[in-house]
């Protein structure tokens, strides 16, 4: 009788999923303007920051 082993896929690791914690020191200003904008559009700040910066980055310009 043959016997089989089975074994599952292991589950991306925490960290392992393309993110990378980050921390970043804020004015109270900025991070009461984040939360005003995460209560008006049902985002969360993290996933503010990510669609802010990501948008951020595609425009800036470096002046020589």
């Amino acid at each position: 009788m043959a016997q089989e082993i089975h074994i599952t896929k292991k589950h991306p690791r925490k960290g392992d999923d393309g993110f990378k914690i980050v921390s970043v020191r804020m004015r109270d200003e900025t991070i009461a303007q984040l939360d005003d904008l995460s209560i008006k559009t049902n985002r969360s700040r993290n996933e503010l920051i990510n669609l802010l910066l990501e948008s951020a980055m595609r425009i800036v310009k470096i002046d020589e």
